[in-house]
């Protein structure tokens, strides 16, 4: 466990909810906190929060003197690890770390951890919601919802954390130990940060660095990225999906749970067809999570009642409305290549795509397969466009460019036909043209909403 002492001077790098969760929650420990932020300008609520901690602070960069006394550096998830102030300090022996670093071992209740390159709310969420229909009041945050730290400052009587946990997270996750780590998936993202495929899968494996004998790791059998390194962790390593091995086997719209946990050995059975959880895209989700419930000891009862009433988060295969007979789906939550091809797997050659932005490092070129399979007609936006436009020919299918989400609804819904889908997964981050991909999501909506009352 980290040292943390009353007095020691510490300097949050990057401000946003978990840079102002480490100011907040070292303050609360007597210790002198500071932070240094690279934008020109922070938010009312940013201020007051330091002001009231006492924070020192710097705007418009990160300087060699702001740092010169730290005895501690916290670094948030956005901020590059490799600044050379940072770097500077790793020198003189200043530990440099992330908000889970601090967190580790000074959360008192079993941890559950969810990673991957896409699906991770979503099984987050869902661990979250079996968990509780299971009678076991639970925490879930990390890099959704509520910071660690937030809640470890004002903690409440959860008997269980479910977190998500990002790459930007786990590279500096320091001796944070879950006590059942999920790895769902890996595809190419955010190489823009970490410079290589290998370099962000590594970063993800992180999360069973530090499992001991009586923990577990949780992975996904499907996935080739996942199956082509074996994961270092002491503990037992239980696998979900189609494969002959797989503890959680996908059977349709039904998940297989073989024999283990229950008193008399006998497989269990969860139908998905009546819940919100039945698209193929799902069926991996819930598998990973009923894995992870069984695992932490839910009952089947109160799994399946979860399961039941479960709604996944907005901006992930959200139904958007129907116009003449054509389905609008808004995945913008899709910010990758990966999330794209997951999404399309669920159709049949129907699809009208919008997709673009800012891209985060893919190679198109990998989505080629799955456009020839499932689009009719790719609609593209933002930065990204023109070479979205290279992979689109490469598998002959037709595309066009939009100006803005608006005129992307309009265009997708002209290309689409009766019994078709105008699906918004766009395979690149939002940054180009919205605030983030809630934003983007929410303007895809709109925009589908107001087309459809112009055509009544």
């Amino acid at each position: 466990m980290l040292e943390l002492k009353p007095g020691m001077k510490a300097v949050a790098v990057g401000l946003g909810k978990s840079g102002l969760a480490a100011v907040q929650y070292l303050h609360n420990l007597g210790l002198k906190t500071a932070a240094s932020e690279y934008k020109q300008q922070i938010t009312a609520e940013e201020q007051a929060v330091l002001a009231e901690c006492g924070a020192a602070v710097e705007l418009g960069g990160h300087t060699p003197e702001f740092f010169a006394d730290a005895d501690l550096i916290v670094v948030s998830p956005g901020v590059p690890t490799n600044l050379p102030v940072l770097n500077a300090a790793r020198s003189r022996g200043v530990p440099v770390v992330g908000e889970l670093a601090l967190a580790a071992g000074r959360i008192s209740v079993p941890v559950l951890a969810v990673t991957g390159s896409n699906g991770k709310t979503t099984v987050t969420s869902l661990i979250g919601q079996l968990l509780r229909s299971s009678g076991k009041k639970t925490f879930v945050g990390g890099n959704i919802g509520t910071p660690v730290l937030d809640w470890l400052r004002e903690p409440d009587d959860a008997k269980a954390a479910v977190l998500e946990l990002s790459s930007f997270q786990l590279e500096m996750a320091g001796a944070f130990r879950p006590n059942i780590a999920l790895l769902l998936n890996l595809s190419p993202d955010h190489i823009d940060r970490h410079g290589s495929f290998e370099n962000y899968a590594e970063a993800k494996r992180q999360i069973f660095a530090r499992q001991g004998k009586t923990d577990i790791a949780i992975l996904g059998a499907d996935d080739p990225l996942v199956a082509s390194k074996p994961v270092t962790t002491a503990g037992a390593v239980l696998y979900f999906g189609t494969q002959p091995d797989c503890r959680a086997k996908i059977e349709g719209q039904q998940v297989r749970i073989e024999s283990g946990f229950g008193a008399d050995g006998t497989a269990e059975f969860y139908d998905l067809s009546a819940t919100r959880l039945s698209s193929l895209v799902n069926a991996y989700n819930a598998a990973a999570a009923i894995l992870a419930a069984r695992a932490f000891g839910c009952s089947v009862e109160g799994i399946k009642a979860g399961l039941a009433v479960y709604q996944p988060p907005l901006h992930r295969m959200t139904p958007a409305g129907e116009i003449n007979g054509v389905c609008f789906i808004n995945d913008s939550k899709a910010t990758n290549i990966g999330a794209v091809q997951a999404a399309l797997a669920g159709f049949k050659k129907d699809v009208v795509l919008i997709a673009g932005g800012r891209n985060k490092g893919g190679d198109f070129g990998e989505l080629i397969p799955a456009f020839q399979q499932h689009v009719k007609q790719l609609v593209l936006i933002g930065e990204a466009g023109p070479d979205l436009a290279v992979a689109a020919e490469a598998a002959g299918i037709g595309h066009q460019f939009a100006a803005d989400m608006a005129d992307a609804v309009c265009k997708g819904l002209a290309a689409a036909k009766p019994g078709d889908t105008v699906l918004l997964a766009p395979a690149c981050a939002s940054f180009d043209m919205f605030n983030n991909y809630e934003h983007r999501g929410h303007e895809f909506m709109r925009c589908a909403a107001e087309l459809a009352a112009a055509l009544r």
